[in-house]
């Protein structure tokens, strides 16, 4: 796939930007730190910076306590205990601070778990702005990214990637899931690079 090509034409005024989870949780030294989301942040804040009042951040909120939740969540947390708010401390959930700084224009949306479609209006509120394209970036490509990806697509979005603002605690996850959406959804989905959005978002 070319990555240098955006194959279905420019970014208008109908383009949104997703930026999934970029958290201090995340970012800073805790069981869940993704290693190189300081290699794309650079990127993703040129996103942002880009159009910052057509950017929504998305924000993983973990539960307050161990045990807390339904069905697996419950077991998950029991697993993930230091990772809970009552462990962590409240601050942990902020968006890591460069990115923090642009809010406002740019909104947040808080979910707990990994999709930011079901516990949201989001889709009625991009319906209502007559969005028809979202750009992602964030964290984790396999994980949070691929619950946005794919709840966009079913809802019928085109989705562009922007290749290098992705990352993930797991190269070989990371790998097979751009893989996966350059293959799989060639039809819904662009992965292309951050400069290629960048010239072509006006």
């Amino acid at each position: 796939m070319n990555r240098n090509e955006l194959r279905f034409g420019r970014l208008s005024c109908s383009s949104r930007h997703i930026c999934v989870d970029i958290q201090k949780l995340f970012a800073e030294e805790t069981d869940w730190r993704t290693p190189w989301m300081d290699r794309v942040l650079p990127s993703v804040y040129q996103l942002v910076a880009h159009h910052p009042s057509q950017t929504i951040f998305t924000r993983f909120i973990p539960a307050e306590h161990a045990g807390q939740g339904i069905g697996t969540w419950r077991r998950y947390y029991e697993r993930w205990s230091s990772m809970t708010i009552e462990s962590l401390g409240i601050a942990m959930i902020d968006l890591v601070a460069e990115l923090a700084a642009l809010v406002p224009p740019a909104e947040v949306l808080d979910k707990h778990v990994y999709s930011p479609w079901f516990e949201s209006d989001l889709h009625a509120r991009l319906q209502h702005q007559s969005v028809d394209t979202l750009i992602i970036s964030g964290g984790e490509t396999d994980v949070c990214v691929l619950s946005t990806v794919l709840g966009a697509v079913d809802r019928g979005y085109r989705v562009v990637l922007a290749s290098d603002a992705l990352c993930s605690s797991s190269d070989e996850a990371h790998d097979a899931a751009i893989r996966v959406y350059e293959t799989r959804y060639s039809q819904q989905v662009e992965v292309v690079t951050t400069n290629l959005i960048l010239e072509n978002w006006k």
